[in-house]
């Protein structure tokens, strides 16, 4: 495998100089925590690790201790005092770089930064002064006039333009000196637009969304799905029933427990729980407590379920192996399936159910209990 070629060197402009009164966090939002980290700290490590240098940074009028914070063992960067405008705070961070060739001008609240993004900028200033990313406008558009439709937009022509944006230093320094437009640009390319300046057009990616309201800080995992997995064992004995993955299976012996003793569904719940981080079956049910002597372990699994989904997760699959010598589960896994998915209500093709013995091995090989091992995926919604 070839090794990719190096950047071209370049400097990087990160503004976060706003005061962020939307996003509804207690400081602004450039600082707010987001998936495990500040906001701010996001795109600064990747232009580190992409070889920005220098990264210059445009943080509020006495922001500098709330960045220092967020960048806490971080090298390589400047703070500036942004001004009363974005374009006023760029200008002010553009000035602060001493020499560069390429420049790229980054708003601090779109976070999730892809490093290919970078990568089709910088190849696009081999042949513009200018070059931003854009994704296609898919929905249809309507002009407005006093909240009546006044006409359709064209929306093949148009694009939704992302940052960071791509600049030749020395052209979107003088343009943003030579500003003239409104006192507050919608962006970077528009202020070298207006100047003569030619931009040009690359792939965004949707990962690059903006931090704008409170709703947008409350998905922090970076990771949607997660994992748990459930094992349990009962004894098996005369005179009691058999009930596995909520069926009732006829046979010469059940298992024993507090409850019905349904090791396959005692499992399933373990998993559940595992999944969303919240204990275990005896937590939740302790065998201590006379209410759930004889319960149904239905109950356990209709429980667990809406628990994972009051955590603001829904369930994925799950996987369910019994580990027995008999009785025979093959003629039983299709009424299993079906019973289970009405418990935890999914759909059928969520759920498998899979048997095994031990050879004649151990105490599920001599017939005296019935183990069961249960992996549960859910996801955020």
């Amino acid at each position: 495998m070839q090794d990719k070629e190096p950047l071209p060197s370049f400097a990087a402009v990160v503004v976060a100089a706003g005061k962020g009164l939307r996003a509804g966090q207690p400081l602004p939002k450039q600082f707010a925590q987001w998936r495990g980290k500040s906001v701010l700290r996001h795109s600064v490590e990747t232009f580190l690790r992409a070889g920005a240098c220098p990264v210059v940074i445009a943080v509020p009028e006495n922001g500098e201790k709330a960045a220092l914070d967020a960048l806490d063992g971080l090298h390589g960067f400047t703070l500036v005092t942004g001004g009363d405008t974005r374009q006023d705070s760029v200008l002010r961070a553009l000035q602060a770089i001493e020499s560069a060739d390429r420049v790229l001008i980054h708003d601090a609240a779109r976070p999730d930064l892809p490093p290919e993004v970078i990568q089709r900028l910088l190849a696009a200033l081999d042949n513009a002064v200018g070059a931003i990313p854009v994704l296609a406008v898919v929905d249809s558009l309507s002009i407005d006039s006093d909240g009546m439709m006044a006409g359709a937009a064209q929306r093949d022509v148009l694009r939704r333009v992302q940052t960071p944006q791509a600049f030749r230093y020395r052209d979107i320094l003088k343009a943003h000196k030579a500003w003239q437009g409104e006192r507050n640009a919608g962006d970077d390319a528009q202020v070298l637009y207006a100047a003569g300046g030619d931009v040009a057009h690359v792939p965004g990616d949707d990962r690059l969304v903006k931090l704008t309201f409170a709703e947008d800080f409350m998905s922090q995992s970076p990771c949607t799905v997660r994992t748990g997995m459930g094992f349990d064992v009962h004894r098996l004995a005369e005179g009691e029933d058999l009930w596995l993955a909520g069926v009732r299976i006829e046979h010469d012996k059940g298992l024993v427990g507090h409850s019905d003793a349904d090791v396959a569904v005692h499992a399933l719940v373990d998993a559940l729980l595992g999944a969303i981080g919240n204990g275990d079956i005896g937590s939740h049910f302790p065998p201590s407590d006379a209410q759930w002597k004889g319960a149904s372990s239905d109950r356990f699994l209709s429980h667990a379920a809406g628990l994972v989904g009051e955590a603001g997760y829904r369930i994925n699959n799950v996987d369910l192996t019994i580990v027995c010598e008999a009785p025979r589960i093959g003629p039983h896994r299709e009424a299993m399936r079906i019973r289970i998915a009405e418990l935890l209500g999914v759909d059928i093709a969520a759920i498998s159910v899979k048997a095994t013995t031990t050879e004649r091995l151990g105490f599920t090989g001599r017939g005296e209990g019935i183990a069961a091992q249960a992996i549960a995926t859910v996801q955020s919604d």
